[in-house]
């Protein structure tokens, strides 16, 4: 199922047809009342949690409802509020390798500890959906610092758990949205340089496992205008969803409705105020987002 959360943060069902996507509005087979304030609408942690026996009521309302194309809607992040946004670190060696070019241009030397997997946090008020804007901060600017993109497929738990061995991972597990990670380059804290307001667009829809699996055959692909600058697949990961999901869950208590990066593939780079990303993962979709300065 490909669910979507738009206008006043309605619950729709996307489905594709021949003219483009359209949505269907769903809230109503929700078995709450809705709340449209995105700060406490306990009812989306509800649905991620109890997704497997919501997903009949959620279908049925999907085929009797009227359709409107996705253009009509405003689309927002595919995911309300989680209690944290996790993102792993080194997963892809091509990465691993361009990151000691990378530091050694922007810090002046390679710091091993950023060359190993790992989980860390970013604040979860840097989430944007479709159509966002990525906003260069003052501070960063007037220091000098690049501001990288990283395009990643992005994990949202579901029932969720702790110490979750590798082989049930998926079952705590909602489905993916694809994501990018705006990393500042300097030499701060890496959950700080991660955690500016609008460094974590996510979008356009979150598609469930039952049509993705475990995410491990997706392409993704970001362009700025005509260049592509990263393009991959997620079989090339080092650490897979399963064992990146497990890993987690070992260190924190994964709750529904969490949010799991899942590393940056290579041809991370520097972007611009002006430039537009579009980013695609190959069975999620596609969304657009512009970079801008805080003058602007």
């Amino acid at each position: 199922m490909k669910l979507a959360l738009f206008d006043d943060y309605r619950l729709g069902v996307v489905r594709t047809a021949p003219d483009g996507d359209v949505i269907v509005d769903v809230t109503a087979a929700l078995p709450v009342p809705h709340d449209p304030d995105p700060v406490t609408a306990g009812w989306w942690r509800g649905l991620a949690r109890d997704f497997d026996e919501l997903s009949g009521a959620l279908r049925a309302a999907a085929a009797d409802g009227p359709a409107r194309p996705v253009s009509e809607v405003v689309l927002h992040a595919p995911v309300l509020n989680p209690s944290k946004v996790i993102a792993a670190a080194s997963n892809y060696g091509d990465h691993v390798a361009e990151m000691h070019e990378v530091q050694q241009r922007t810090l002046g030397r390679v710091e091993a500890w950023m060359m190993n997997f790992d989980v860390f946090l970013k604040a979860p008020s840097s989430i944007v959906g479709p159509g966002g804007r990525i906003v260069l901060p003052r501070d960063v600017v007037a220091a000098g610092h690049e501001v990288h993109h990283e395009s990643e497929l992005v994990v949202v738990i579901g029932r969720g758990g702790k110490d979750i061995p590798v082989e049930k991972a998926m079952d705590a597990v909602l489905g993916f949205t694809a994501g990018l990670d705006i990393t500042v380059r300097s030499a701060a804290d890496r959950s700080r340089r991660k955690s500016y307001d609008g460094f974590s667009p996510l979008g356009p829809y979150l598609v469930t496992t039952d049509e993705l699996g475990d995410g491990s055959d997706l392409d993704i692909l970001l362009t700025s205008g005509e260049a592509v600058r990263q393009q991959v697949n997620t079989r090339d990961m080092i650490t897979p969803v399963p064992a990146i999901v497990a890993y987690a869950s070992s260190v924190m208590t994964l709750q529904p409705g969490d949010v799991l990066f899942t590393g940056a593939p290579p041809g991370v780079g520097p972007i611009a105020a002006g430039e537009q990303l579009d980013m695609s993962i190959s069975g999620i979709g596609s969304m657009t987002v512009t970079v801008t300065s805080a003058a602007a």
